[in-house]
C-alpha cells in the first residue's frame, strides 16, 4: 500500500507542477503527521525528513537508529542517517535536488494537511537560512488532499469491506432496539459485536456508536445516555468500523411504533421523504469538477424548500484512513470551512452524504451514506437506506 501511494504521490507532484514534497517530523509516537502512514510504515524518533519529488526521487533522512528500519522497508531509494544534526544532510539533499518549490504539510483549514508543527517549521527555516529554498516554501495541501482523496483499488476494497461490516452490525442492532432499552444498552450491544468480530472502531469509543432516541437529544457526536427508547421515538445511530486501516462512517434512522399504529405518523413519513430526497439531490449533482458548495446547496435547498430548517453542519466529508479525512468538503460557504468547499471534486474520492432534519415531538431524521466518485458521477459503496426502519411497539 505504501509503495503504491508513494508512486501515486510522484504522479500528483507532476500533475500539480510541484517539484518536491517534504514531510518533516519527530517523535511520531507522540505527534505523528497525518500523512506519515501513507509514505512510511514505521515510526521515527529524531528529526526526520521524507522527500518525494516529481522526478521520482525518494529520500529519507533519519536518525542513525532508524536507518535499519527504513532500509528494510525498501520504500525509499536513498536512506541516510545522522547523529548530531539533520541540518547538513538536509541542506545538501535539497541543494542537489534544487526544487523550485518545497511543499510542506501546513494549511489553515485542512487538518490532514496540517501535520507540520510550529516548532518543526521554525527548525526548518533555521536549517534553510542563507539558501534560496527558504523562500520557495508552499503548502502541500494540493498534494496531500489528492493523495488521501484518490483511492487506489486496494484502498477502495478496504473501504467497501468496512461499510459492509458496519451495515451488518446495523442489521443486528435493528433486532435489538426495543422500547425500554437505553441508548447506553444499544451502544453496548453494538460494541460487543465489534469485539466479537475482532474489529476496530472508526473513531472514539465514547461516541462510536452515537445513539439518540426521541426529541431534544444532545445531538451529533455526543455519548449515549441512560435515556430509554419509547414508542413514538425516532432513533438514530452514527457508527462505523475500521477494516485494514480504512474507515466506514454511516448513520441510520428507525421509528418506534406506538401501540395500534400500522404505519408511522404522517409528519414522520414526510420528514423521511424529504431527507431521502435531499440525499438523492446530492447524489445527482456530485461528480468530478463540481464544488462541495454546489453539492451541499442542492441538498440544503431541498430541505429548506420543503419547510424545514437548514441542517447546522456541512453535508458531507471525505472518508479514508480517518472517518473525517480532509481535503474537499461538501458544505456551505461558512468561515470555518474556508476554501475546502470550493475545491473541485475528483474521481476516486469517497464522501459521506448526511443531511438531517428535526421532526418536532419525535426526534431527528438522518441518513449518512458513503459514495465513491467515478469519472461520470458517483455511486454508493454503502447499501443505502431507502425507507424508514420500523421497530414494533413491544
Amino acid at each position: 500500500m505504501i509503495e503504491e501511494k508513494i508512486q501515486q504521490a510522484v504522479g500528483i507532484l507532476k500533475e500539480k507542477e510541484i517539484d518536491l514534497w517534504l514531510t518533516f517530523v519527530r517523535e511520531t509516537g507522540i505527534m505523528g503527521d497525518p500523512m506519515l502512514p501513507y509514505i512510511c510504515g514505521v515510526g521515527v524518533t529524531w528529526q526526520s525528513a521524507f522527500i518525494i519529488t516529481a522526478a521520482g526521487d525518494t529520500v529519507a533522512i533519519v536518525g542513525q537508529y532508524d536507518v535499519a528500519n527504513l532500509t528494510e522497508e525498501g520504500y525509499y531509494e536513498e536512506v541516510s542517517g545522522y547523529v548530531e544534526s539533520i541540518q547538513d544532510e538536509l541542506r545538501r539533499t535539497i541543494r542537489r535536488l534544487d526544487p523550485r518549490q518545497i511543499a510542506l504539510n501546513f494549511h489553515l483549514n485542512i487538518a490532514t494537511a496540517d501535520g507540520l508543527s510550529a516548532g518543526m517549521y521554525m527548525n526548518l527555516l533555521k536549517y534553510l537560512e542563507g539558501t534560496p529554498y527558504r523562500d520557495r516554501i508552499i503548502s502541500a495541501a494540493p498534494v496531500t488532499s489528492a493523495l488521501r482523496g484518490r483511492k487506489t483499488p486496494a484502498e477502495a476494497r478496504r473501504m467497501r469491506e468496512a461499510t459492509r461490516l458496519t451495515l451488518e452490525i446495523f442489521d443486528k442492532v435493528s433486532d435489538y432496539i426495543r422500547p425500554g432499552r437505553s441508548e447506553k444498552e444499544i451502544a453496548a450491544f453494538m460494541l460487543k459485536e465489534v469485539e466479537r468480530q475482532g474489529l476496530e472502531l472508526a473513531w472514539d469509543r465514547e461516541h462510536c456508536p452515537a445513539v439518540f432516541t426521541g426529541p431534544d437529544t444532545a445531538g451529533a457526536h455526543a455519548s449515549p445516555t441512560d435515556r430509554q427508547v419509547a414508542p413514538g421515538h425516532l432513533v438514530n445511530i452514527d457508527f462505523g468500523v475500521r477494516f485494514e486501516g480504512y474507515c466506514a462512517d454511516l448513520q441510520r434512522t428507525w421509528y418506534v411504533m406506538r401501540p395500534g399504529e400500522s404505519e408511522p405518523p404522517a409528519e414522520v413519513k414526510e420528514g423521511f421523504r424529504v431527507l431521502k430526497g435531499a440525499v438523492d439531490k446530492a447524489v445527482a449533482v456530485l461528480r468530478p469538477g463540481v464544488t462541495g458548495r454546489e453539492v451541499d446547496g442542492a441538498a440544503r435547498g431541498h430541505v429548506v424548500d420543503n419547510g424545514y430548517d437548514p441542517f447546522p453542519h456541512g453535508l458531507g466529508h471525505q472518508v479514508g484512513r480517518a472517518a473525517h479525512d480532509g481535503g474537499a468538503l461538501l458544505g456551505p460557504d461558512w468561515e470555518k470551512y474556508g476554501e475546502t468547499v470550493f475545491m473541485p471534486v475528483e474521481p476516486g474520492q469517497v464522501f459521506t452524504i448526511e443531511p438531517r432534519l428535526d421532526v418536532p415531538g419525535y426526534g431527528i431524521v438522518t441518513i449518512e451514506e458513503e459514495v465513491w466518485v467515478n469519472t461520470e458521477g458517483c455511486e454508493y459503496i454503502s447499501r443505502p437506506q431507502q425507507e424508514l426502519w420500523l421497530i414494533p411497539a413491544s
